[in-house]
């Protein structure tokens, strides 16, 4: 079974020695070291079990992606989905009784989510996003990527969104230009609950997770995000369909709800996460 080593989840707290380094999607790195109180002793729930790859997740992942420019086959991906939705907290490791998942405190300002990587590679990457309650991965999208998202815990609000014309989708857009984009979710997701799957075109390529409470997202994605392959993060503003009409698409009333106008933006500050080594 592999094995990978965890740094602290609890890091909220001052009594554990831990070194994360501030990323963002696009990753670039800048390093950071918390100093802890070492004399304060620890609880065994306060850090979770070493996170780890079930032996048939990572077999399936490998049969799954086949590299840059492919989307995986309907029979795969429900093969994949078949393995995440019945894949419990436990089996990477995690506990609701871990002091993260039990937090009640106000963060103050913008709480910083966490991610570990468990696995990556050419074809896929395997990783675990950590958000604290309020804790917000902003709109973005991803470029000629098939995505299995498994909520493992907690409570999460998702909001997703398609092109209406996905053509040439996966390139930037002038800054200023709006584009009609379709709602694929608006949707609260509470855990247990199946996997959701975004593919290069459709299934809400463009999302946003927005934690209730403290939550564990585990991800497969492939391929990987790559600056130099041309799959770069793009973040986004969605404004309101009924904001204003460019005089071309016509939506009705009744499904004006529905659709949005998408706005490539600066990467936004809260995009910032912290990387568990």
């Amino acid at each position: 079974m592999m094995m990978v080593e965890a740094g602290g989840l609890a890091g909220q707290r001052k009594d554990v020695n831990m070194t994360v380094r501030h990323v963002n999607n696009k990753v670039r790195y800048v390093n950071k070291t918390i100093k802890r109180n070492r004399q304060k002793k620890r609880k065994q729930d306060d850090v979770p079990r070493v996170p780890k790859v079930p032996p048939e997740l990572f077999v399936a992942c490998r049969e799954v992606f086949k590299g840059p420019g492919t989307v995986p086959l309907a029979s795969d991906v429900n093969k994949l989905c078949s393995i995440l939705d019945k894949m419990k907290p436990e089996d990477v490791g995690l506990s609701r009784d871990i002091e993260f998942f039990k937090a009640t405190d106000v963060v103050k300002g913008t709480p910083r989510v966490m991610y570990k990587t468990i696995y990556q590679c050419h074809e896929f990457w395997l990783c675990i996003f950590f958000l604290p309650a309020t804790g917000v991965i902003p709109l973005h999208n991803h470029p000629g990527m098939t995505v299995f998202s498994k909520l493992l815990l907690g409570k999460m609000h998702i909001k997703s969104y398609d092109w209406v014309d996905p053509v040439n989708s996966q390139h930037s857009m002038p800054p200023s230009q709006f584009r009609l984009a379709r709602l694929e979710a608006d949707t609260v997701f509470t855990a247990p609950c199946d996997t959701s799957v975004l593919y290069p075109t459709t299934g809400g390529n463009i999302h946003q997770f927005t934690a209730i409470t403290p939550c564990a997202v585990l991800d497969v994605l492939g391929p990987p995000y790559s600056k130099e392959d041309d799959r770069d993060c793009s973040y986004y503003k969605d404004i309101p369909y009924s904001a204003f009409s460019n005089g071309e698409t016509t939506v009705s009333e009744e499904e004006s709800d529905l659709y949005g106008w998408l706005e490539e933006i600066e990467e936004p500050e809260n995009s910032q996460m912290d990387r568990i080594e």
